[in-house]
């Protein structure tokens, strides 16, 4: 049976997350508004191939950029990224460090571009997601991918895309389309950083940059008007027995998206015996991995609980 609580309450502030992560999908570097802090070396043995098309709706295409071993023996497990911005902005490119950093220790990685809230509503990045795993099983033997072993990662709004690929394996109504439709879109572990777990929630500052806004252009209407949608949308109300495992990065001080979520996505998942990790970042805030002192911390923690999970 599949787990929801309405006593989640989340997005706390979200003008941090709606003006500084809602800018346009581009696979151009981060600004100088928000540098890499360290900045992006692709390391020694790794190769990347930028632009390639993963999915298809009518004449759009999507993109992915991927990061895998130059060379060395296969099998490598899979890792397909989603970004953040509030699921109406961001670009791929916010995860290169991390995709380029697993493909150092033998993984084959993907940071993918989906439709934003601004192009197609809810569910669409959800099959985008489904879409780029189904892509990289198709791929396995191009790239000597493991296609029993894949992952989804994303951070904020990315952390709740990733958390929904782990939590709705099987269920055929999230498949959408893109192609590569004999191949399973199951992923087997989820690493999600800040994520958003249970959409049901109070909803504060309303206005221009208030959560209202972001939730309802990716829901298509707010809570009041849709509220089965908030609840469909909400990685928790699909929590099961099959769910994948867990790595949940957290910091306790984010004023964007309360600690309380990550406690409560744990319990719910290991409630149903599903194994569920919390890697918690004191009075850190949202973002808090993407620079020091939590950036090599999380990227270390990431690989080791992948290779747990993978056996590798």
């Amino acid at each position: 049976m599949r787990f929801f609580s309405s006593s989640f309450r989340a997005f706390c502030s979200f003008a941090f997350f709606a003006a500084a992560l809602a800018a346009p999908q581009t696979t151009s570097p981060p600004s100088a508004a928000f540098p890499e802090v360290p900045p992006f070396h692709l390391p020694s043995g790794v190769a990347v191939e930028h632009d390639v098309i993963y999915a298809r709706y009518g004449t759009r295409e999507l993109h992915v950029d991927f990061y895998h071993p130059a060379e060395g023996q296969g099998l490598f497990p899979g890792v397909v990224f989603m970004h953040g911005g509030g699921w109406s902005g961001g670009t791929p490119m916010q995860f290169r460090r991390e995709a380029a950093y697993l493909a150092s220790r033998g993984f084959a990685a993907a940071t993918i571009e989906y439709r934003l809230s601004t192009e197609a509503k809810y569910p669409a990045a959800i099959y985008d997601g489904k879409a780029a795993v189904r892509w990289m099983r198709e791929n396995a033997k191009k790239y000597s991918i493991d296609s029993e072993k894949i992952a989804a990662v994303g951070g904020s709004a990315g952390g709740h895309l990733a958390a929904m690929l782990g939590t709705t394996n099987g269920i055929q109504r999230f498949e959408g389309g893109g192609g590569h439709a004999n191949y399973s879109s199951s992923v087997q572990a989820v690493v999600a950083f800040n994520g958003v777990y249970d959409l049901v929630t109070s909803l504060e500052k309303p206005g221009k940059s208030s959560p209202e806004l972001l939730l309802s252009r990716f829901l298509g209407g707010r809570l009041e008007e849709v509220p089965e949608q908030y609840v469909d949308a909400s990685p928790v109300a699909h929590v099961c027995k099959d769910s994948a495992p867990f790595l949940l990065l957290h910091g306790t001080g984010d004023t964007v998206v309360r600690y309380q979520q990550a406690l409560e996505m744990r319990e719910a998942l290991e409630g149903v015996g599903v194994r569920a990790e919390l890697y918690t970042a004191k009075d850190a805030n949202h973002g808090f991995f993407n620079s020091p002192p939590y950036y090599q911390p999380t990227l270390e923690r990431m690989a080791q609980f992948l290779r747990s999970v993978f056996g590798k």
